[in-house]
């Protein structure tokens, strides 16, 4: 069973948007209640319900997570929301993109956080190839998870996706390249590297930019009119 995290924008009642956030690989749900994730969007007031759950190594390993994570907490939640987002850091990033092309049309956006690109192998080959745009993959085996990733990626265009990560990452070299695939107004790049600053104002920029497209939560718009 997968553990997660509850928090609720309204107790009672579930919010027009939920988002799942997805941790990388050593980290817990907790991490994003303690480094302020929550906080942040709470601040805000925004209509967004947030599950946060674990993703234990052994079940990213044996790549179980992914189905654990469609059956228990996405699966449940398609006739509960308007819209459902993915947002992870690191592993958890590339655990979301995993999701969105091997269960279509269930997620309506990505935000991607300094996330996991694969082995240098891949990325190698895709810079060799000229870039994302020109790169052929040909056949993919069943369970390549990660050149699928970048396959999906190459196509991508149900999905809103937003990318995020400091140009010092350890992991920048490969991240650079999804830019090719996604528009540069849904890029956001700062000073920094793999760690828990650079996410947290990415996360911040990517809540102020969306705030606008995301309704306040009841208790706000009950607020306004008292």
């Amino acid at each position: 069973m997968m553990r997660y995290l509850v928090d609720s924008a309204t107790s009672g009642q579930k919010a027009s948007t939920l988002i799942i956030l997805l941790p990388g690989a050593t980290y817990l749900p907790e991490d994003f209640i303690s480094q302020g994730f929550v906080r942040a969007v709470r601040e805000r007031d925004m209509d967004i319900d947030l599950i946060l759950p674990e993703l234990q190594f052994d079940q990213i390993a044996d790549q179980t997570a992914l189905n654990e994570l469609n059956l228990q907490v996405v699966a449940p939640a398609i006739s509960e929301y308007k819209a459902i987002w993915l947002a992870g850091i690191s592993i958890g990033g590339y655990i979301a993109i995993a999701h969105a092309h091997h269960y279509p049309g269930q997620i309506h956006g990505l935000f991607l956080m300094a996330p996991y690109p694969g082995n240098r192998m891949t990325t190698g080959e895709i810079i060799h190839a000229g870039g994302l745009s020109t790169w052929q993959p040909g056949v993919i085996a069943e369970g390549d998870v990660e050149r699928g990733n970048w396959l999906w990626l190459k196509h991508a265009k149900a999905v809103e996706i937003h990318l995020g990560y400091g140009t010092e990452d350890r992991f920048a070299e490969g991240i650079v390249l999804m830019e090719q695939a996604i528009p540069a107004s849904q890029v956001d790049k700062l000073p920094g590297d793999h760690t828990w600053p650079v996410w947290q104002q990415l996360w911040s920029n990517f809540l102020d930019k969306q705030q606008a497209h995301w309704k306040t939560s009841p208790n706000q718009k009950l607020a306004a009119t008292s």
